[in-house]
Parts: structure tokens; C-alpha cells; sequence
């Protein structure tokens, strides 16, 4: 982590768009030059866009004015500070302040903007989200959720948690499926969707303790929360279409992520051999360019890049760190979908209206 500035940040804003989006333009990989270009393409698709950037603003000025579509759309935080890859969580909640990924948590904590967007390192930023804006009522744990490429009619599954803490008992789990069930209706437009608990089998009497009584604990909220509960369900089932929500712990969503972009990569790299192995190949992938193009669109991770960090008080979107323009502008326009829904409002009213139930159930109970 870089030394943070010693001017003070800015306070107030003056922009008048009706959805204001906090960006911290310095936590991606290739630098702000791409987080500026990827706002500028979403500005283009939605003129409703305001962003408050954080970063150094002799940078960011000069970035902001070669882009059409944000000039006048943009206020600049000068924040020189910069959290990396390497950096401890609890070394940048002790020392992060003149960061841009401080400024950028901060502004949504003050009411400036709605949603919070940022490439950086996900456990400093979760640990940031969590001091700076809380966690809200009756939710122990926040999770990360992302979308899944599926055979579901609406192309995705929704699934958490996917590395906001490692460990997850019955009640968090609950509350996770609580948390995806209301991104998957507000999100993605599912009505009543459908939540699986993933396990080792789909066996009631399989997995261990926690998940068996998270498995009574969904299914006995369900009807009230208005979602279908179908169960446990398996690895297999996280890109199928037996669930819309896909409900686990941290450090299994999170193995099972990463193990899917690597063999998606590894996928990508067999076909592309494959069809340069010989002239007849080659003339085959010719043949079938047009549909491989279509492939490649709907696997494209860029499409659904960004991880919303649920249950705090503020919403939070982690796109990739490796993110290039066209990755960042489809995290910009999910947070943009979600402050436009308020989303945050619509989930603290989910989740302490669950707690009321499960509050009153377990007192009927004793």
C-alpha cells in the first residue's frame, strides 16, 4: 500500500444525475486509464450516470476530458493512496485512509452515491465495507455473490458465498439464502426463485451438521420469503437448472469459482488447438466461426463481471482485478441496475423481516 496523501479528501457533491456511483479507478490491475474507459461506456448506454472518481486528479482529469460521455458526468476525489494486491485486510483498515479505495467506501457511508465499484483486493475491500459501512441488522456474516453462466431461461445462477469468510453455520446460510433470493428478484427478475443447498449429495441425510440444519432453517422461511426451496443440490447443479441460487459457504464458493474460470480457460485453450491442428480444422473452425462466436459470448466472464457484496449497509460491487474496459462497464452497469432498484433497502427489509419470523418461531417454541 502506497503512502496516503496529506490533504484532506473532498467533501459534498455537486452532481445531479439520478444514480451516482462511487469508483475507485485505481484498484485494477492495468491501472484507472481503464476503469475511466469502462465508466465512459456505460455513461454511453445510461445517461441516468453520475460517478464520483477516486484517485489522483491530475491523472483522472486529463483521463476524464479525452471521454465524451463523462464530461460533466464525473467529480474527481484526489486520493493518491493506492491498496494492492499484497496488502493485508487488517493492515489497510489500520492504515488505508488516504487510499482510494477508502475514499471510494466512504462516499456511499456519507450518502454521496449509492453503490461502491472497485477492481481491488475483495478481502481488503470486504474488510473496509464491513468497518466503514456495517453490517446491516440480523446479518452475522456479508457474502459475495456472483452470477453463474447456466441453462436456466435467464442464462445465470445466482451463488454465494463465494470468499467473503471461509466459514458459514446454519444461521448464516439462512441468511445467505435470504440475500439471494432478493438479488435473484430484484437482479434478474425471478418472481419466485428457486434456492438449492449445495452439499456432497442431494440426500437428506447427508453433509454435515450445519448444512442439515440450515437445510430445516431455509426450508422452514421459504414460503415467507417468497422463494421455493428445493433442497440440496450438487457441484453439477451450480451451472444447471434445478436452482436459481445456489447457497454455500466462502471457501467451498470459492474453490468452485475458480476451478470454473480455470477450466473454462482450459476449455478455451483445447478448442483453439484443436481446430489449428490441421488444414481440414482450420477450414472446420470457418465453418462453425459464427457459432463459436456465439459461444464465446455467452462464457464470456466479462459479461457478468462483478461480485456484490450483500448485507451490509451500502452496496458493493468487486469487479475482477484483470478486468479490461468492456469487464469494468458490466460492473458499472450491474451497480447502476442495483442503485436504481434499491436494491439495499429492498434486502435490510428482507432480512429483518426474516428475523422478526425466526425471532417469533423460536420463542412459540419454548
Amino acid at each position: 500500500m502506497t503512502a496516503p496523501p496529506s490533504d484532506k479528501a473532498d467533501t459534498g457533491t455537486a452532481l445531479a444525475f439520478p444514480i451516482i456511483l462511487s469508483v475507485d479507478t485505481m484498484g485494477g490491475d492495468q491501472g484507472p486509464a481503464v476503469v475511466v474507459s469502462g465508466c465512459s461506456i456505460a455513461a454511453k448506454i445510461n445517461p441516468d450516470l453520475g460517478f464520483i472518481l477516486h484517485g489522483p486528479r491530475d491523472e483522472l482529469e486529463k483521463l476524464v476530458a479525452r471521454r465524451k460521455p463523462l464530461r460533466g458526468r464525473c467529480e474527481i476525489r484526489d486520493a493518491s493512496g493506492v491498496v494492492t494486491m499484497d496488502d493485508k485486510p487488517s493492515h489497510v483498515v489500520r492504515n488505508g485512509k488516504g487510499t482510494s479505495m477508502w475514499s471510494t467506501i466512504e462516499s456511499v457511508r456519507a450518502g454521496e452515491a449509492t453503490v461502491a465499484v472497485s477492481c481491488g483486493n475483495t478481502g481488503a475491500l470486504m474488510a473496509l465495507s464491513m468497518i466503514r459501512l456495517r453490517k446491516i441488522p440480523g446479518v452475522n456474516r456479508p457474502a459475495i455473490a456472483v452470477l453463474w453462466p447456466s441453462r436456466n431461461p435467464q442464462g445465470f445462477n445466482v451463488m454465494l458465498d463465494v470468499g467473503a469468510d471461509v466459514r458459514a453455520d446454519a444461521d448464516d446460510l439462512l441468511r445467505f439464502a435470504l440475500m439471494g433470493a432478493s438479488y435473484a428478484r430484484n437482479g434478474m427478475g425471478l418472481t419466485r426463485p428457486r434456492v438449492g443447498l449445495l452439499n456432497v449429495g442431494t440426500e437428506e441425510h447427508k453433509g454435515r451438521t450445519e448444512l442439515k440444519e440450515a437445510y430445516e432453517l431455509i426450508g422452514t422461511q421459504a414460503e415467507a420469503a417468497n422463494f421455493d426451496f428445493v433442497g440440496f443440490v450438487e457441484g453439477g447443479d451450480i451451472p444447471g437448472d434445478v436452482a436459481d441460487v445456489i447457497v454455500t459457504d466462502g471457501f467451498t464458493g470459492n474453490v468452485a469459482i475458480k476451478t470454473g474460470e480455470g477450466t473454462a480457460g482450459l476449455i478455451g485453450d483445447l478448442l483453439r488447438e484443436a481446430f489449428k491442428f490441421s488444414p481440414l480444422s482450420r477450414l472446420a473452425y470457418l465453418l462453425a466461426h459464427t457459432s463459436m462466436g456465439r459461444l464465446r459470448k455467452r462464457i464470456d466472464p466479462r459479461r457478468v463481471n462483478g461480485g456484490v457484496f450483500l448485507g451490509l449497509n451500502g452496496t458493493v460491487v468487486k469487479s475482477h482485478g484483470g478486468a479490461d474496459d468492456t469487464g469494468v462497464s458490466a460492473a458499472i452497469s450491474l451497480a447502476a441496475q442495483l442503485a436504481e432498484l434499491r436494491f439495499g433497502d429492498k434486502l435490510a427489509a428482507r432480512v429483518a423481516a426474516a428475523t422478526h419470523n425466526s425471532d417469533t418461531t423460536k420463542e412459540s417454541d419454548t
